[in-house]
């Protein structure tokens, strides 16, 4: 058998079972197929565990229930991720039966906001290597980097250079704690398979002084290599990934705005990929939105909207807005004209000489601005911007913490009944605003969504549940539905599909008190939802097969594992060979 291991069904009773040459330790040690103390009596006398582990045999749940309470003992954010992420390294199922079981509790411990804290402690509590580790000193040899994955049918890879991790900046080799955990939820709100996924850090080296001088650091010791030779080596990288995985499904994540929309740009027609912080923001944001116009009774282009900050996620967030005003009949033209981008600098317009590609497409004309009372027309900032446009909507990517002050959402409030605004920035530390200020300073008015998990809001009698703009909602389900339908590409249109998908969720389109997303408990039907729409869209482009309703969600549902322990088999051959 080529493969470690084989899913397959038992044709008389039709149940699944795993099909495995491993015994003893090797089956013990290898995190997909161990069951640990679940090990029925007669397999541990079939694979050679007998005497390996304690007599008592456990279910799934006694195991949960026992590594919850050790879970539970601990008392920091970052010893309770080390205890699940060495949990993952030994027995995925668990782990995954654990995060489906408490998955509110546990998604902030696993991705952020908790990661963040794991990505700057990476080469301190690093304990065992996940996934692949390509570093700029091997560039002639990926192939042979890639080959060492093995014979896994890699359907999803998740890959970062560590320069722009969440935001707190350029991480080195911390980076990897990002790919990991984004392929975490792929699995536990989407049910693709752990065995088909990789995560990938390219280690370029770090510009990161602290860990440069750090000697526990595991990464390559140089600052960051740049220019023609940092391209080479993206290219080198996808070159061979496209050799050794012709068909995999390809996430950028994590990579600084100079890079991020230029590397998708380059590849997006070349191979099926997308950039998760560009488009996979974008979406969710788009989805929050329309929830929240929804349930105000209005429409997308009746909006005024204004973004603080200009990198990744605004790219992605008005690329996403732009493509679904149009959908309801704006030209391109007239839907750029509802956004207004601050950056640094202050609002983006022509009369500025510091303008990138992407702020030019934005730029409001300066004239519009003449009128204006402002005490620095060359820095117009984010106050002036509100109480000049009146935005209906409000977004922020800067991580700037506390950007949206007292000044700035009482002035929105003052022009718009229900101010929607989305501090998006994480971690926690560079939120733009706290949601309970937010709320406060509207008279209870405001219709909040976080990037990060806040507590619910007390005001007044009500109790407001703030929903969390997580791109779980969305990336699991873009996957999903591009794996099932086996497209060649990614589009924005896709994104756009899958936020659709997802705003139809929001409890406020029934109650404009309730939250703008839907609970966590419903990431798996969310996913699933978004699947089938990222997949007929695909379809709909001829970027996929056409096929019936019925099969595409047959598909789909092929797709989505649960974790549960499966009975194990040794292969045909070896069950003939001992019974001779």
């Amino acid at each position: 058998m080529d493969k470690l291991f084989e899913i397959r069904r038992d044709p008389v009773h039709g149940t699944e079972y795993i099909e495995t040459s491993l015994t003893g330790h090797l089956l013990l040690e290898h995190p997909i197929l161990n069951k640990g103390s679940a090990f029925t009596e007669a397999e541990r006398r079939e694979f050679g565990l007998t005497g390996l582990l304690p007599s008592g045999v456990s279910t799934l749940e006694v195991q949960l229930e026992r590594i919850y309470g050790v879970y539970r003992s601990k008392t920091t954010d970052l010893e309770r991720y080390m205890h699940l992420t060495a949990l993952q390294d030994r027995n995925e199922t668990a782990f995954y039966g654990l995060l489906s079981k408490h998955l509110a509790e546990l998604m902030p411990i696993i991705y952020t906001p908790v990661v963040g804290a794991a990505c700057q402690s990476y080469s301190r509590i690093y304990h065992r290597p996940r996934g692949v580790y390509i570093p700029y000193s091997q560039r002639h040899n990926i192939d042979e980097i890639l080959a060492n994955v093995g014979e896994a049918d890699v359907q999803v890879i998740v890959v970062t250079d560590g320069e722009r991790i969440l935001g707190l900046g350029d991480l080195g080799i911390g980076g990897m704690g990002i790919p990991v955990g984004k392929l975490s939820l792929y699995t536990v709100c989407a049910g693709i398979h752990p065995s088909v996924t990789l995560p990938i850090v390219l280690d370029i080296g770090t510009n990161n002084r602290d860990l440069l001088d750090d000697p526990l650091y595991l990464g390559e010791r140089h600052e960051r290599i740049r220019g023609r030779d940092y391209d080479d080596f993206i290219e080198a990288f996808v070159a061979a990934v496209q050799r050794r995985f012709p068909k995999v499904l390809l996430q950028w994540e994590d990579f600084a705005k100079n890079n991020a929309a230029r590397l998708l740009e380059r590849y997006r027609n070349r191979l099926c990929t997308f950039n998760d912080d560009i488009q996979g923001t974008g979406a969710v944001t788009l989805a929050a939105a329309l929830a929240a116009v929804a349930a105000n009774r209005s429409t997308l282009g009746d909006q005024r909207i204004v973004l603080l900050g200009a990198g990744s996620a605004a790219t992605g967030i008005t690329s996403q807005l732009v493509t679904a005003l149009q959908a309801e009949g704006l030209s391109e033209a007239s839907a750029r004209s509802r956004i207004w981008l601050v950056d640094s600098q202050g609002l983006v317009h022509s009369g500025r000489t510091d303008l990138e590609p992407f702020k030019r497409e934005y730029a409001r004309a300066v004239d519009e601005t003449v009128n204006w009372q402002v005490s620095d027309r060359q820095s117009i900032t984010l106050l002036d911007v509100v109480k000049h446009v009146h935005p209906t909507i409000l977004i922020g990517t800067a991580a700037q913490p506390r950007a949206f002050d007292e000044n700035v959402v009482r002035e929105m409030a003052r022009h718009t009944a229900r101010p929607i605004i989305f501090p998006l920035s994480n971690p926690t530390s560079k939120c733009e605003g706290l949601p309970a200020d937010m709320i406060a300073w509207s008279d209870g008015r405001a219709l909040v969504a976080t990037g990060s998990p806040f507590e619910d809001v007390i005001h007044g009698d009500r109790r407001i549940r703030i929903a969390q703009c997580n791109n779980a909602y969305i990336f699991p389900g873009v996957g999903l539905g591009v794996i099932a339908a086996q497209a060649q590409r990614v589009t924005d249109s896709m994104f756009v599909a899958a936020a659709r998908a997802l705003s139809e969720f929001s409890p406020a389109r029934q109650n404009i008190e309730a939250p703008l997303l839907p609970g966590l408990q419903t990431i798996r039907e969310v996913s699933r939802q978004v699947a089938l729409a990222v997949a007929r869209e695909a379809q709909r482009l001829g970027l996929a097969e056409p096929c019936t309703e019925e099969e595409l969600s047959r598909r789909i549902a092929a797709h989505m594992w649960t974790p549960q322990y499966l009975a194990y088999r040794k292969p045909r051959r070896e069950r003939s060979r001992l019974a001779g």
